[in-house]
């Protein structure tokens, strides 16, 4: 699991059919003292809830990917699975 930051929605009018219904958005990986890391890169929001600006978990493993939406052949490497609503570090 990744903690990111939402930056924004993509828009494609055109799109592989396992992404038709589902929401796209620019995620940017945070460190836990939540400053940005690395590159941005796009996730499906599976908690469809997600938005600008808002922290979240993002699953990055197809195979989990897979079985978190029950099938086995989707194209889907980054999944949003969680708004977080705090961060505290110990």
């Amino acid at each position: 699991m990744n903690l990111c930051k939402v930056l924004g929605p993509v828009v494609a009018t055109a799109k592989h059919p396992a992404f038709e219904g589902r929401k796209l958005l620019v995620v940017q990986p945070l460190d836990e003292a939540q400053r940005p890391v690395g590159r941005s890169f796009l996730a499906v929001d599976h908690t469809s809830c997600a938005g600008v600006g808002d922290t979240v978990l993002v699953m990055r493993e197809g195979n989990g990917v897979r079985q978190v939406l029950g099938d086995k052949m989707l194209p889907i490497r980054s999944l949003i699975v969680g708004v977080v609503d705090a961060v505290t570090v110990g």
